[in-house]
């Protein structure tokens, strides 16, 4: 399994914007279905930083959210929206605990 976690700021006049792209995303995600890949999406309480957490089962295309014409779109205009570059970091999962599995 590999998770890659990355967190970024937009300036505050486009967050609305930026939600607006991760829902197109997200939409665009849910008609391909990848199999093996878990992607969410936070909006921290300060309302302008989102961290982005990808998680891919072995043997799952890394590819997969990358890949999206949406998601491309997402990248294309991303300077345009950042206060500050984005930082990715490759993570390692320690703990989870999900009631009900």
């Amino acid at each position: 399994m590999k998770t890659i976690v990355v967190r970024y700021q937009v300036k505050p006049d486009h967050a609305p914007e930026n939600q607006r792209y991760v829902g197109q995303v997200m939409a665009e995600l849910a008609g391909v279905r990848p199999e093996g890949v878990d992607y969410r999406v936070y909006q921290l309480d300060d309302g302008v930083s989102f961290m982005h957490v990808a998680t891919y089962a072995d043997g799952a295309d890394s590819s997969a959210i990358t890949s999206l014409a949406s998601f491309q779109e997402f990248q294309k205009t991303l300077p345009q929206r950042v206060a500050a570059p984005p930082s990715g970091q490759d993570a390692t999962l320690v703990g989870s605990f999900t009631p009900g599995r």
